[in-house]
């Protein structure tokens, strides 16, 4: 039983990691009233670069920066198009989620490659502590950036400057202009974040969890990265705890066969969305977005 329960936990923590690094990175971007719906797509363009990256250079470190590198790039893309030239956030997002899926299945038919994975890191004594030992301390080296990540975003938006600007270009564009914050100027620099963390986030997905890439891998993650945010009423811990369910029911999918419970193999598909929409139907009419999430800001424009 103990066996079982610590397969699950396990499960659970090494998928929400892959949400999470997306999710952080998106619920800055929602504070600062952006909906960045590329997140998807920045998963994938730097899952695949991540792979390749790593094959090409025999180093599961050069593909993971390489991915990340991806990551922004697309992040780039997003903003400059949304708040510099205003075309709809949403369209651009999704332009782009469409196009990633594209380029990756047409180049994965192109070449042929064999990533190379990170290695098992153990922490001496802590990934000995039961059942949650090996979930926390014995994991691929990107999921420890975490442990600094989560803090730094409390931080960034809770006592740093520029976090403060960014939650108010999210709550008053208007008002925050109007006391000399570059609006455009900050909601690109939150996508820019969250592109880093989207593609730091598919980087680990590639050459961390699953060491390979298949079209079409991160199976709409950055949607329930999306999900987690709206979940956790765009706080950091809200967020963390909706990565943590949508990852456990990931896990219940992949862990139920496994120890012989009999579901239809449809629901267990469904499981992970089902619990991401009950969740937020619950929750998120109780919650506040920020005021101006996916609004488009030019003076005169309100």
């Amino acid at each position: 039983m103990i066996d079982n329960i610590t397969l699950i936990v396990d499960s659970s923590v090494r998928i929400a990691a892959t949400l999470l690094f997306a999710a952080l990175g998106e619920l800055v971007a929602e504070r600062a009233g952006t909906l960045n719906i590329s997140v998807e797509g920045a998963m994938l363009s730097s899952a695949f670069a991540a792979a390749y990256g790593s094959h090409a250079t025999g180093s599961a470190y050069y593909g993971f920066l390489i991915g990340v590198a991806v990551g922004i790039v697309v992040s780039l893309v997003q903003a400059n198009l949304s708040h510099r030239i205003r075309i709809n956030q949403f369209v651009t997002g999704l332009v782009l989620n469409l196009l990633a899926i594209g380029v990756t299945s047409f180049l994965l038919a192109e070449v042929k490659m064999a990533p190379v994975q990170f290695g098992l890191v153990r922490i001496p004594g802590l990934a000995s502590i039961p059942i949650i030992g090996d979930a926390l301390f014995e994991q691929r080296a990107p999921f420890f950036l975490l442990y600094g990540l989560v803090p730094l975003v409390w931080w960034v938006l809770k006592r740093s400057r520029w976090g403060l600007e960014l939650n108010a270009v999210g709550e008053n564009p208007t008002a925050a202009d109007a006391n000399g914050i570059p609006v455009d100027v900050r909601r690109r620099q939150a996508i820019y974040f969250g592109g880093l963390l989207a593609g730091i986030s598919g980087a680990y997905l590639s050459v961390g969890l699953i060491g390979a890439f298949t079209p079409n891998m991160t199976a709409l993650r950055g949607f329930i990265a999306i999900a987690a945010v709206i979940f956790g009423g765009w706080t950091l811990s809200g967020t963390v705890a909706g990565t943590l369910l949508f990852g456990g029911a990931e896990a219940l999918r992949v862990s139920l066969p496994a120890l012989g419970v009999t579901i239809t193999p449809q629901v267990l598909i469904a499981l992970p969305y089902l619990a991401a929409i009950a969740a937020i139907a619950v929750l998120s009419q109780r919650r506040r977005q920020p005021a101006a999430l996916g609004q488009t800001f030019g003076r005169g424009i309100s």
